[in-house]
């Protein structure tokens, strides 16, 4: 019997809310074997970012050459990058590699929760260049967004709309541009491929702990692709026609997954001081459930 696989290529946060940890939970929450590449270990907490070391290029390679020799990955996501080092680093082997990765989820991090800094400036055109054109969707923020285009932040859904279609210019199979920045009672995030555009609703939660919602987001994503892609497997393999699967069914499932580990972490106060800052989400919340 063989797992679900799915690969994480990100930081390391040491508080446990963001990056690698908060993918590794995220994955085994939705049963998926989870492995992992470090690019960056940051000193990070629920108050801030306090200081980032990347890894080298060249170990990042290492890591990623060892996973993709060994392991049969249905779904890859791909985090925090840091510098233009790693980022080339990952797009060479994501060039070689590109079929041993599976679907890949692309969380362009650029700018943590707290408002730290996650992505040098040398590292954006390696990302939109190389990168970016390889990934099955993107799931940038409103600030990202704006970002990677060079445009002003959308303030409503019309403009997301118009946004998320730059974005799939950009090269990438899919986008899922995320309006959790946008003021109402409800989040309306905004998916678009080459063949259509949908808008995924759900519930605006009032909460300070919202520590590592896109990396959780994305993880979850990649978790459920790789779901799919070994029940798919598994069907081929008995003989049998698997059915048609639907992304946006897919992504649906993941944002409930995150909505319900916002809601039950709510009242969390993990901090010494949960006044201030960003605690994280209830990751576990599916596991004894």
């Amino acid at each position: 019997m063989r797992p679900p696989i799915a690969l994480s290529v990100a930081g390391s946060d040491p508080s446990g809310g963001a990056g690698i940890q908060a993918d590794l939970k995220t994955f085994t929450a939705l049963g998926v074997y989870g492995c992992a590449v470090v690019t960056s270990l940051t000193a990070q907490n629920t108050q801030g970012v306090q200081g980032v070391q990347s890894v080298s290029g060249d170990f990042v390679a290492a890591q990623l050459t060892s996973v993709l020799d060994d392991l049969p990955v249905q779904a890859t996501k791909v985090g925090m990058l840091a510098n233009a080092e790693i980022a080339s680093a990952v797009a060479d082997v994501f060039t070689r590699r590109r079929a041993d990765l599976g679907r890949l989820v692309l969380d362009p991090v650029m700018i943590a929760t707290s408002g730290d800094r996650l992505l040098d400036e040398a590292a954006i055109s390696v990302l939109t260049q190389r990168i970016i054109p390889l990934a099955d969707v993107i799931t940038p923020n409103l600030h990202e967004a704006a970002y990677l285009l060079g445009a002003d932040l959308a303030t409503d859904v019309d403009e997301m709309r118009e946004q998320a279609d730059e974005l799939l210019a950009l090269g990438a199979r899919a986008v899922l541009l995320k309006g959790g920045h946008l003021r109402g009672r409800e989040v309306v995030d905004v998916y678009r491929d080459g063949e259509r555009t949908e808008l995924l609703r759900g519930t605006m939660f009032t909460t300070q702990n919202t520590h590592g919602t896109g990396c959780t987001l994305s993880s979850a994503i990649a978790a459920q692709f790789a779901r799919v892609a070994r029940l798919a497997q598994m069907e081929r393999e008995a003989g049998t026609q698997p059915p048609a699967s639907d992304d946006v069914v897919a992504i649906a499932s993941a944002r409930e997954y995150l909505a319900s580990a916002i809601e039950n972490a709510i009242d969390w106060r993990l901090s010494k001081t949960p006044e201030s800052g960003h605690g994280p989400v209830n990751h576990l919340i599916t596991v004894g459930a």
